[in-house]
C-alpha cells in the first residue's frame, strides 16, 4: 500500500518527549538564563534579530545535538541563522558550545545565530512570506511505525508552510539514513508541486556539514540520502 494513502492530518505536536537524561546544574542554568538571551525575538521580522549587512536568513528545523547548526552558522557569517529544537538536551548541547562556562548571564550572543525552542511549525506560521533563503532538515526523527507517519516533518501540510516562507529559488536541504523515511521523502516530494525534487545524492554534497547522526549511520551500516529541493517560483 502506498505510504501516502494513509496520510492523516498532523497532530498538535510532532515530537515526543522534550527531555532525555536529567539535566545537570549547568544545563539547567543554560536553559534558564542563556536561552532567553539567544532566542529569536521577532519571528514576524527575523532579519531584525541580526546585525547589519545581512545577506540572508537560514532555518534549521530540529538541530539535534547542534553540531550542524554550529558549523553552518560559522561557515555563513553574513547569514542570520535560526536553529529550531524542542528537545532540551539538544538545546543544552548547542548552548554549551556557544556560552563559556561561568558566563551564562553575561556572554555576548553570537551575531548571526538565534534559537527557537518551540515547535518549528509555529515559527513557520509567523515568518513573513519569502523571508527564508535556505532551510535544513537534517536526519529528522523517522517515526518509522505506520501509525506515526503523521508526525513526520516531511508532510504535505509542512511542505506548504515551508514553501510559503522560502523565497523562490531558495534551497531546502534534507538528509536521512532511515529506509522508511527515505522512501517516504521520495514519495511525498514527488507528489507535490512546490519544490523541484531532483534525485538524492548518496555522498554528502560540498558545503554540507557532518552530524553525529550521519556518523552513527555509517558506523551501523546505513546509507544516508541527501536531497536538495528548490522552491519553485
Amino acid at each position: 500500500m502506498p505510504l501516502t494513502t494513509s496520510l492523516k492530518s498532523q497532530p498538535e505536536r510532532l515530537y515526543g518527549r522534550q527531555r532525555g537524561h536529567p539535566l545537570r546544574a549547568r544545563q539547567q542554568r543554560l536553559l534558564e538564563v542563556s536561552l532567553p538571551r539567544l532566542s529569536l525575538k521577532t519571528p514576524e521580522n527575523p532579519a531584525s534579530d541580526f546585525g547589519d549587512d545581512l545577506s540572508g536568513v537560514f532555518l534549521e528545523i530540529g538541530f539535534g545535538g547542534g553540531e550542524h547548526a554550529f558549523d553552518q552558522h560559522r561557515l555563513n557569517p553574513n547569514v542570520g541563522y535560526i536553529a529550531s529544537e524542542v528537545f532540551e538536551n539538544g538545546l543544552c548541547s548547542l548552548l554549551s558550545r556557544l556560552v563559556p562556562e561561568g558566563e551564562e548571564e553575561t556572554a555576548t550572543p553570537p551575531k548571526n545565530l538565534r534559537l527557537w525552542a518551540e515547535d518549528a511549525r509555529l515559527l513557520l506560521k509567523s515568518l513573513p512570506e519569502n523571508s527564508l533563503d535556505r532551510a535544513y532538515l537534517m536526519f529528522p526523527d523517522p517515526w518509522p511505525k505506520a501509525r506515526h507517519a503523521k508526525r513526520r516533518f516531511v508532510h504535505p501540510e509542512n511542505i506548504a508552510l515551508l514553501a510559503r516562507a522560502l523565497k523562490p529559488g531558495a534551497v531546502w536541504r534534507v538528509a536521512s539514513d532511515h529506509p522508511v523515511y527515505q522512501e517516504w521523502v521520495e514519495e511525498v516530494m514527488h507528489k507535490q508541486d512546490l519544490f523541484d525534487a531532483p534525485p538524492y545524492a548518496t555522498e554528502r554534497p560540498e558545503g554540507w556539514s557532518p552530524t553525529r547522526y550521519e556518523s552513527k549511520a555509517f558506523r551501523e551500516g546505513r546509507q544516508p540520502f541527501y536531497w536538495t529541493f528548490t522552491r519553485r517560483g
